[in-house]
């Protein structure tokens, strides 16, 4: 799918007019357990799974399949961690996420990704909006698909991190 063609993603900031993003949500969840064969959210059955994602205390990122795509979903624990609040987080080229030196190893994985359809060992160092390093460890990265098997963009969850001097 080129990029003219591409339903855009409603980027507005999850709460209850919005079902807290529950398109997003649904695609982001439907597309882990039909790649993974397993849930994302284990314990969704204790509430509505949009609401959880975007409270989980993990990190879960979306990007679209844009050329130079574009986060279009990062739940409470990716804002925090790079010091974005939603509406910044939400516009932001996924490969700025990455230093400099860092877009290539990224762009190889993703190059992986879309090979694959997913991948669940993934690590590599990233930037918070506030300059500080991080590297993330024991990500699964994912397609995400439509209703038709096409890729729409790319999906990130991990629960490890730790701060790089």
């Amino acid at each position: 799918m080129d990029a003219s063609e591409a339903k855009p993603f409603d980027r507005s900031e999850p709460d209850d007019t919005n079902g807290f993003q529950a398109a997003s949500a649904q695609l982001i969840l439907s597309s882990h357990s039909r790649l993974l064969q397993r849930t994302l959210l284990p314990d969704s059955r204790q509430g509505d799974p949009a609401r959880c994602l975007y409270h989980a205390p993990f990190v879960v990122l979306a990007h679209d399949a844009a050329p130079d795509p574009l986060f279009f979903y990062g739940n409470r624990a990716a804002q925090a961690l790079f010091a974005m609040p939603w509406r910044q987080l939400v516009h932001l080229p996924s490969r700025l996420s990455a230093e400099p030196l860092a877009r290539e190893e990224r762009q190889r994985l993703l190059d992986r990704v879309a090979r694959q359809g997913f991948i669940d060992d993934y690590g590599g160092v990233r930037i918070a909006a506030t300059g500080k390093r991080f590297r993330i460890a024991g990500a699964t990265v994912w397609n995400l698909l439509d209703g038709k098997s096409v890729v729409v963009g790319q999906a990130a969850a991990f629960a490890n991190w730790f701060p790089v001097s």
